[in-house]
């Protein structure tokens, strides 16, 4: 059996949700947004149940702290990139993480900054976190693009897992390229 006709909207019902469609845009557009990004490759395996709940505790906190908008992206395995959508719940994305393993692959620095410049053009981006251990891509590459993130007004906040002074050179260099910092990842980093 067929239904009735769905009774017409009023000119000033059609007004009211326009308007407020366009007040949910502008709130959304102004919400601040993160992109949280982590090295999932096998390399960081052995510290990566600590770092993981490290990483989890940080998203529980940020949601107490301040409407914020996360992407959780991360890489592993033979060119595998994961990214969610933006999320404001804390505890939504500490699940996410949670679920996230380790496998062996090549890092994807580069196919992350071009993902995080694609995701800042949309709407703009406050910064991006990223914790690695491990640079198996072209410094002069990644610099460039840190360059590009830079001039974009797009921060890179580098948290090096690790002691490898080329991985630590190369980030450091991106993060002031791009108006941003590095800084050790270790037990303690959730403390600073």
């Amino acid at each position: 059996m067929s239904k009735p006709p769905a009774r017409r909207s009023s000119s000033q019902e059609i007004a009211q949700f326009l308007q407020e469609s366009r007040t949910i845009t502008q709130f959304v557009n102004d919400q601040p947004r993160l992109l949280f990004a982590v090295d999932a490759t096998a390399s960081r395996q052995p510290t990566w149940d600590r770092a993981r709940q490290l990483q989890q505790q940080m998203f529980q906190v940020s949601g107490k702290v301040a409407t914020l908008a996360v992407q959780l992206c991360y890489f592993r395995g033979f060119g595998e990139f994961r990214a969610s959508p933006w999320l404001t719940d804390g505890t939504e994305l500490a699940r996410l993480m949670g679920r996230v393993q380790c496998e062996g692959g090549r890092t994807q620095i580069e196919r992350l900054l071009n993902h995080a410049v694609t995701e800042h053009r949309k709407a703009a981006m406050r910064a991006l976190v990223f914790i690695g251990d491990a640079i198996e891509e072209s410094p002069d590459i990644l610099c460039d693009l840190a360059g590009q993130c830079g001039i974009l007004k797009l921060p890179l906040f580098f948290f090096q897992e690790g002691s490898d002074p080329q991985v630590e050179q190369t980030l450091r260099t991106m993060a002031k390229l791009s108006g941003g910092a590095y800084a050790r990842f270790d037990g303690n980093s959730a403390d600073l």
